[in-house]
């Protein structure tokens, strides 16, 4: 399998493992994408899905599978339903209701930076090569991938990437705004994401997406969530353990 889920405890991992064509991604991975996405949110003993390439490939992606494309330029039947394919992961992925990582080690290119994009959180080695390379072939990176990618970096640096094409490391990733931690691996975030409310972060992550889609004021649904939590579990252990000065044990 080409791409695959992986389960540890609360950890659950989609692994991109194709090194023979350097991860790219083609229509039939594409297609597996959702429903693995849906297993792990759907599985309550998961908490955090990281996104990964296989170990020891040395590479995240690099993107959409151009040879499958190319093999299919007349077809836009084919062409639509592969596009059609991408947006469906892009956009699931970007709201899954868990928090996501992308752990990337070795380039992350097109499509398999999209991939990254979408997720929460980029963790990156200093191995790490990002590039949005359309430009390079003509193309046109999705519009739901250009709000990701100017949504983490602004418009200018957007535009930069876009428009030159060209790779940039890991340190150049942190600077712009791209990658959040530069790390050899996730244990450390997650570790402390483990530590603290699912309920919270579930929560949260629905608020910043209602940001980021243009919401900048509190309405019922928003102020509901809100209050609720003062009632939940999570609170009177939260609270108990603030007030015995120790970690609290979060379900």
């Amino acid at each position: 399998m080409s791409v695959r889920l992986e389960k540890n405890g609360a950890i659950a991992r989609i692994i991109i493992d194709r090194p023979d064509a350097r991860n790219s991604i083609n229509l039939a991975m594409w297609e597996t994408f959702p429903s693995l996405i849906a297993d792990a949110v759907s599985d309550p003993a998961i908490r955090v899905l990281e996104l990964r390439g296989a170990e020891g490939s040395g590479i995240f992606s690099a993107g959409a599978d151009i040879k499958e494309m190319l093999a299919h330029k007349d077809d836009m039947s084919w062409l639509s339903a592969n596009q059609a394919e991408i947006n469906r992961v892009q956009h699931e992925l970007a709201r899954a209701d868990i928090p996501t990582i992308a752990f990337v080690d070795g380039d992350c290119i097109g499509g398999g930076c999209g991939l990254a994009l979408a997720c929460d959180i980029r963790v990156a080695t200093q191995r790490a090569r990002f590039g949005i390379t359309p430009g390079k072939l003509g193309l046109v990176y999705p519009l739901h991938d250009v709000k990701l990618l100017t949504d983490l970096v602004g418009p200018g640096q957007a535009k930069r990437m876009l428009f030159t094409a060209g790779l940039i490391d890991a340190d150049e990733a942190y600077r712009i705004g791209m990658v959040e931690i530069i790390a050899e691996d996730t244990s450390k975030l997650i570790e402390q994401m483990l530590a603290n409310s699912t309920h919270s972060a579930i929560e949260n992550k629905r608020f910043v997406r209602r940001v980021l889609e243009g919401q900048g004021d509190d309405d019922d649904h928003s102020l509901r969530v809100f209050h609720a939590a003062f009632t939940r579990d999570d609170f009177a252990e939260g609270s108990s353990a603030f007030v015995e000065k120790r970690q609290p044990r979060f379900h």
